[in-house]
């Protein structure tokens, strides 16, 4: 038996995550992915980069110390191989490639700004055959802070994937009217790429649907439906940020966002025709880990 570590990190528009795993290789057998810790720093990039355009000195600031911080935390854990990924809100951000540039030159982490239709690929080499059945049909919801990306699977095999710039910390920056023309875009997409589909299920990955999911009690590997999120969401959307936080626990950087990403999913549910959603609690971190264990990043 062969256990090596690897890293992941997830540059997001809500918040910048360190994942590493321990990767199991016994003869004979496929190779075992197990999370061994998960860090999860709050730096709202999407805040910079939806409004002003551009990353912010604070938050440049902050990204290098979090650089250097994964830096010491892989060492300890002794990682053999890492990648760094960033998403839309640095691939939006005018000086998004200077940020890059300033981050290899104080911390020597290397980070690649990657597209949606890549982000969406890496997302969706994530292990999901415990969930997926051979003969059903899902659609894969990823809710991040920038951009959400679906991805249709029938009989175990991509159908088609789209990457929408429609996310938790945008709909919150963004006027409604906006907002507003983009849920009609991905209306129109669901729609079109379902209609020849009966029962599709949703499979909802993201901080939010994880929260979500915990909140409410459920089995791991058991889905939840469209009539529990919909009260959860009302039920939400009634509470003020304050409460949030202090009657239900959740952190400042969620408590405002979770109710956005609800309603995302329940959106994509009710254009899909979908009654529950699976939420196996995995995602980009995820994906960068196996993409780097077959030499695909």
């Amino acid at each position: 038996m062969k256990i090596t570590k690897y890293g992941a990190i997830d540059i997001g528009s809500n918040a910048v995550r360190l994942l590493v795993a321990n990767i199991i290789e016994d003869e004979d057998k496929e190779p075992q992915f197990k999370k061994s810790s998960l860090v999860r720093v709050p730096i709202r990039l999407g805040a910079d980069a939806f409004v002003s355009g551009e990353i912010s000195d604070g938050n440049i600031d902050r990204m290098v110390d979090a650089m250097n911080a994964f830096k010491l935390i892989m060492k300890v854990h002794g990682v053999s191989k890492y990648k760094a990924c960033a998403t839309s809100a640095m691939r939006e951000a005018s000086n998004g490639q200077a940020v890059v540039e300033k981050i290899l030159k104080e911390t020597e982490v290397e980070i690649d700004i990657i597209d949606g239709k890549k982000e969406a690929a890496i997302i969706s080499s994530t292990d999901l055959s415990s969930l997926i059945k051979s003969d059903s049909t899902y659609l894969y919801v990823d809710v991040g802070g920038g951009s959400t990306e679906f991805t249709l699977f029938s009989k175990g095999k991509i159908v088609n994937s789209k990457s929408f710039k429609i996310g938790t910390v945008r709909l919150i920056n963004n006027a409604k009217a906006e907002n507003k023309a983009i849920f009609k875009k991905v209306q129109q997409w669901i729609e079109e790429n379902t209609e020849d589909y009966k029962r599709i299920s949703l499979i909802g990955s993201g901080g939010n649907i994880n929260k979500l999911f915990k909140m409410s009690g459920r089995e791991l590997g058991k889905p939840i439906s469209y009539i529990y999120l919909n009260a959860q969401y009302q039920f939400l959307k009634k509470m003020s940020y304050r409460e949030r936080i202090s009657e239900l626990s959740l952190n400042p950087d969620r408590a405002d966002v979770i109710i956005p990403a609800t309603k995302i999913y329940l959106s994509a549910m009710k254009w899909s025709g979908a009654r529950k959603i699976f939420v196996p609690k995995i995602g980009l971190s995820d994906g960068i880990i196996k993409s780097l264990y077959f030499n695909k990043l």
